[in-house]
């Protein structure tokens, strides 16, 4: 049991190490290899017309982007 628990803390440890540095850092989770933008796939779908979930995304990455660079400080 004692070896049970001890995994456990230092399990809640790690993922509290990981959300401190997410935190600080302020990116995102993504593999080693860079993912499919590594390679110059803007999308993991082949649908012509995105569907209504990732317009919203697609509007919302544009809006965000237009504040950053409309930001006067």
């Amino acid at each position: 049991m004692s070896t049970f628990l001890a995994t456990f803390v230092i399990m809640l440890m790690v993922i509290g190490l990981m959300s401190v540095g997410y935190l600080i850092k302020r990116r995102t989770l993504s593999g080693s290899c860079g993912g499919l933008g590594a390679i110059g796939i803007d999308k993991a779908c082949d649908c012509p017309e995105p569907c209504d979930k990732r317009k919203a995304k697609m509007a919302e990455e544009a809006r965000r982007q237009r504040l950053d660079r409309d930001r006067i400080l």
